[in-house]
This record gives structure tokens, sequence and C-alpha cells, in this order.
């Protein structure tokens, strides 16, 4: 049984106010081209199709095209909502588009049904299981003891009707304890989204969505897919594709990746103002790519941006790096900042301003209260 694995999308992202959508479109189409080239008997995707839980006309018109590719190929498609997507609009027309082999995850109410495949080596059951919180998941296990999201994921999966001699498949958007994060993903209050890898103990194969880096958590059998495209500078470095799992006799199984190539790509380049609107450094390559510049002069270069983005026209951020920055550790500090969760910001606040670190109990309870807010609850 072989699948592509994907997630993330985040259809109808913008990024520093720029679109996307041109871009996502051009990697869909791969994505499709890979299908067909691949032919596999289905299709994962791991949640976060959409950017947001109210998605624009045009994110819901390119998911449209992406799904009917996949349904004339008669691929069979497997998707989750995500904690970006609305549980409520992705299982929207489920029972109709099942009939097309397209499968929509329902809204979160305990009981996860599987989809039954069956090839030369058996019987496959293919779980969907949707973004959940320890809140969503207290309301439909009122006599279990839910605190943590390890608890929450813990219980959907005891709730499941695992069958041992069948090869078991799951499809969830969690974030992993261990996983590498990126800049583009959302924080949550001092990890307490983490999800303990062992309780997917029981699957073969686990396809990951929410994290943004590929990458696999205790061996191959449990994988990140990450996103088609890079959606934050700290993702500059990194290598996006499509995941190509096969699952053969239970317990046996080969994971591989096919690489994608953006539209535009996302990259980071330095240097002094003279260096970066020479004509030798810039021509040739591709001067459509979306760009983090960082000029390296000692003077600030008036209107650095307008005139850079004649060259560059997909400037996205500019920043210096000089001695002036480095003395007031702006440049560091901002990195720093992006990479600290609410709990740490707001308590390095409160100790700047009451000269104090917060007590244990004040702690315990801006952890709840951020918590609290965090999972939506009033």
């Amino acid at each position: 049984m072989k699948f592509i694995h994907l997630s993330d999308l985040h259809l109808g992202k913008r990024l520093n106010e720029f679109s996307l959508l041109e871009d996502q479109e051009h990697i869909l189409k791969q994505i499709t081209e890979i299908i067909r080239e691949e032919h596999p008997d289905g299709v994962l995707i791991a949640g976060d199709v959409y950017d947001k839980a109210v998605p624009s006309a045009e994110a819901v018109r390119l998911f449209d095209d992406f799904l009917w590719g996949l349904a004339e190929q008669k691929i069979p498609v497997f998707v989750i909502s995500g904690n970006h997507d609305s549980p409520e609009r992705i299982a929207f027309g489920s029972r109709l588009m099942d009939q097309r082999g397209v499968y929509m995850s329902p809204v979160f109410s305990g009981k996860t049904e599987p989809i039954t495949l069956e090839d030369e080596y058996g019987l496959l059951d293919l779980y969907l299981l949707p973004f959940i919180k320890p809140a969503h998941a207290r309301k439909v296990f009122p006599e279990a003891s839910i605190e943590t999201y390890t608890d929450a994921v813990k219980a959907a999966i005891d709730a499941m009707d695992l069958k041992p001699d069948r090869r078991n498949v799951l499809v969830t958007h969690q974030f992993v304890t261990g996983a590498l994060r990126s800049e583009s993903e959302e924080l949550s209050v001092g990890g307490t989204d983490n999800v303990d890898a062992s309780v997917f103990d029981a699957f073969d194969y686990v396809a990951l969505g929410h994290i943004h880096r590929p990458q696999y958590m205790e061996g191959s059998r449990i994988r990140y897919s990450g996103t088609p495209l890079k959606y934050s500078f700290s993702e500059a470095g990194h290598e996006k594709s499509v995941t190509v799992v096969g699952l053969q006799e239970k317990g046996t199984w080969i994971v591989f990746e096919i690489p994608l190539t953006p539209l535009r790509d996302l990259r980071e380049i330095r240097g002094t103002y003279e260096e970066l609107t020479a004509l030798k450094n810039y021509q040739g390559t591709n001067t459509q790519d979306y760009l983090h510049i960082t000029l390296t002069d000692e003077e600030d270069v008036p209107e650095a941006l307008g005139r850079l983005r004649v060259i560059y026209p997909n400037l996205m951020k500019l920043d210096y790096d000089n001695t002036r920055t480095r003395t007031s550790g702006h440049t560091e500090a901002a990195a720093d900042m992006e990479s600290k969760t609410p709990l740490q910001l707001f308590g390095e606040f409160y100790e700047d301003r009451n000269g104090q670190p917060m007590s244990s109990e004040q702690e315990a309870f801006v952890r709840e209260l951020i918590e609290k807010i965090w999972e939506g609850e009033k």
C-alpha cells in the first residue's frame, strides 16, 4: 500500500503581506504531477489545509481544483483538519465526497471509525484524527482525567477499535515532543501542547502534520512531511518535499522523499548596499525570489527598501547588521523574542516591571489563564 503524505498546505497564506496563492498553485500542480507519476493508493493530508479558519474564496477554489485533479486520477484522498482549519468547514459535504474517494475528517466526537483498505498484503485500517485539544477531549470523554495534550490524544486513540493483526495507519495533527519547530508555527504555552510519541505505539505508520520541517520522530514510523513551501525565513535552508510511504506486510515499511521546486525560493542574503545593487551580483540570479536582506552598511541607506525593490521586487524584510545594531542587541533581541513562548515573554515582562520573577503560584495562574485563552475557553 503506497501513500503520498502531505500536510500544512496553509492555502491562502500571506507572508509579510505578500500573497502566496500563485506559489501555492504552482506547487500543487507539481504535487499533482508527482502523484500521477507515483500512482499511490491514497494521498494523506495531515491538517492545516488552509491558513485561516475562514479561508478566502481563492484559497477554497485552489483546494477544490487540487481535489478535482486527484479525483480525476481516481486517487483516494484522506484529509483532516488542523489547528488553523475550521473542523466544521473541513467536514462539510464529507458524506457526498466519500462517494468520489475524498474522505474529510468529521468534527471530533470521540469515536474515530477506520477506513478499511485492502491490497495483496491484507487489510489496512486508516484512522483520521483531526487536531484536538484537552478541552475538546474533556467534552466527549467527561469521565476521563484529561489534563494534557497527551491525555487528550491517548483518550481518542483508546476509543478506537484497533485490530492488532491489521496494519494500522493514523493521520493526525499534533506537536510530538522533541520535534524541531520553525518560526511559522504557532507557539503554545510553555510546551503544553506536547504529545508523547508513546501514544502512537499501536500504529504501523503515523502521518503527522503541524510541524513545518520534514522530520522523523523515533524512527521512520512516525513522520512529519513538512510544508510544501517555505513559510518563514527560519526555513530558508530547508529542503521541501513530499513524503512517500510504502507499507508491505505488517511491520515492514519504506519511506522516502521527492523534492519540490518552488516558483520563487525564500532566501536570505547580506552585504552592503553597493554590493547588492552591483550588476555583477544580481545578474543571472533569480531576483524574483522572496528575500530577507541584511545590509551591513555602517550608515543607514536612505529609502533603502524602495530602492532595493527596484531590483528585488519581492523583498519582504530588510534590516541592518552593523556596529550600531550589534551594540543595541536589536538583531539578536528580535530573533530571541520570536523563539519564546507567551508564558516566557510574560514572565520577562513581569520581572522587568516588578524587579523580581513571578512566584510559582503566579506562574501557575498565568499558565492556566493563557491555556484557557489558547483553548478557546471562556
